[in-house]
Formats: structure tokens, C-alpha cells, sequence
């Protein structure tokens, strides 16, 4: 590992900015976590909380999921997109959950990424937000936002979570997930980034 000024200096600026960074998403258990992450591919925060302010009170644990028709479930989820793939992987993973786990979401990163229809970003979430285990989420925005500033150049999330654990000590990795989501969301969008706006432009590589 190695920090350098100007990513001490990016966290310090982007804690400043977001002292209340944290996971957007609504949920009361790892295991809601959990179904909130898988339902936030290509959806939005805002959108997933909507469904599962619903989904949460009709299900309850993860054999209510495993019981319920697909097509129940598909109707119940349809508004996330890719409902149809979301669905099964929910139905998987809570079959998984419970004939391996005794309907309990483990709490490695092993373990999770095993699940059907867990990958490697919502392993990382779930550990990190539900658990405390140390470990980086690269979504969208995470990516987006640090290759602009400079903090990773690769072309996967993959890539560019190796890079930034290589520029941030472990302790630091969850707090920086939350923060670059915040700053993605509320000034470094994808389209028109808020360049003229934003505290960080000294520090940052990009060009509008």
C-alpha cells in the first residue's frame, strides 16, 4: 500500500464535504441488505427503496422468497429492470441461504460471493456495510468518479478496486466507497459533471 498526498488529501476533502456518507439503501437486516444490493443493479437507490418498502413487509425471511411463484416475485420486483434474472437469483440465493447457512447471510466475502446472484460488488457491500468487514464495492459511480480523479486508471471494477486498496489503508476502504457514491451523486455525474462547483478540481485529472 501506498497513500499518497493527493489521495489523503481527496479523502480528507470528500470527508469534509460528506460527513454523513452512507449506504442509501433501506434495510434492517444483512439479509435485507443483501436483497436490496442484488435488486440495485442498473436501478437506483431511490427506485429499490420504493420496492422493497413493499417487498420487505410481504417477506420476511428468506423461505418466504423461496416459496413464492417466480412469476409472483417477477411482478413484485418488475419496476428494478431485469426483473425476470432478478427474480431467480433471488430465489437461488435465498435456497442457498437456507440449505447451507440455516437461512443466515454468512458474513465472509468467500462465502457471499458464492451465493448465486452475488458478485463481487455486492459481496464487498453487504461485508462492508452489514458486517464491518473491511473491503471496496466498485459501482458505477465509485469507478466513474476515480478514474476522474486519477485514484485508478483501469478499465474493470475489479482493476480499479485493486488500485485504490493500494492507495488507501483498509480502515479507509468503506468510508471511501460511501464517499465517492456521494460525490458521483450530487456533483461528479456521468453526463454533466459539476466541474466549476466541485472542491476537489485542484486534485482532479478530468477534462470536461
Amino acid at each position: 500500500m501506498v497513500v499518497t498526498p493527493k489521495s489523503s488529501e481527496i479523502l480528507r476533502l470528500l470527508r469534509e464535504l460528506y460527513p454523513h456518507a452512507r449506504c442509501e439503501l433501506n434495510f434492517s437486516s444483512p439479509f435485507e441488505l443483501l436483497i436490496a444490493t442484488i435488486l440495485s443493479a442498473q436501478c437506483t437507490d431511490q427506485r429499490v427503496n420504493l420496492i422493497t418498502a413493499r417487498l420487505f413487509a410481504k417477506y420476511q425471511h428468506p423461505l418466504d422468497y423461496v416459496h413464492v411463484a417466480l412469476e409472483e416475485l417477477e411482478g413484485d420486483i418488475r419496476s428494478s429492470g431485469l426483473y425476470r434474472s432478478k427474480a431467480r437469483n433471488i430465489a437461488a440465493c435465498c435456497r442457498d441461504l437456507c440449505a447451507k447457512y440455516n437461512c443466515q447471510v454468512p458474513a465472509t466475502l468467500l462465502e457471499l460471493n458464492a451465493l448465486p446472484g452475488v458478485g463481487r460488488k455486492t459481496a464487498n457491500v453487504v461485508a462492508a456495510t452489514a458486517f464491518n468487514v473491511p473491503a471496496l464495492a466498485v459501482d458505477t459511480h465509485v469507478f466513474r468518479v476515480a478514474r476522474r480523479l486519477g485514484l485508478a486508471f483501469g478499465r474493470t471494477p475489479e482493476k480499479v478496486e485493486q488500485e485504490l486498496c493500494a492507495k488507501f489503508p483498509p480502515e479507509d476502504w468503506i468510508s471511501l466507497h460511501h464517499l465517492l457514491i456521494w460525490h458521483g451523486r450530487r456533483t461528479c455525474h456521468a453526463r454533466k459533471p459539476q466541474c466549476h462547483l466541485c472542491r476537489l478540481s485542484d486534485w482532479c485529472d478530468y477534462q470536461q
